[in-house]
């Protein structure tokens, strides 16, 4: 499994609308924060958030990570009884290599 925000193409739409947002709010914008909203403050201090941030965090709202093998796979190092396929990890590995490679060449 690779972890790369640009093979996911919710992550990357939410990538590029963040750098867009972070943009606009470096020339004075302040599109996309609520600093008004009582919800963000704590003891007295004020809380924005980004719109790049928002974008974010609904794009990474729906990751597709089933939470049940997560706590499966941490209950099963956590007692000592996780088993490593290396066989797998070295075809992966390989496989990843090679796509890098032709990659590369093109």
């Amino acid at each position: 499994m690779k972890i790369h925000a640009l093979n996911d193409p919710a992550l990357a739409a939410a990538s590029l609308a963040a750098t867009k947002a972070e943009r606009s709010a470096a020339s004075g914008s302040t599109a996309g924060t609520d600093a008004t909203d009582p919800a963000n403050a704590v003891d007295g201090a004020t809380v924005t958030v980004s719109g790049a941030a928002r974008t974010l965090n609904v794009a990474s709202a729906g990751t597709g990570i089933d939470e049940a093998k997560v706590a499966a796979v941490k209950a099963s190092i956590a007692d000592g009884t996780f088993k490593v396929d290396s066989g797998a990890i070295a075809d992966k590995m390989l496989s990843n290599a090679q796509e890098m490679l032709s990659r590369a060449r093109n």
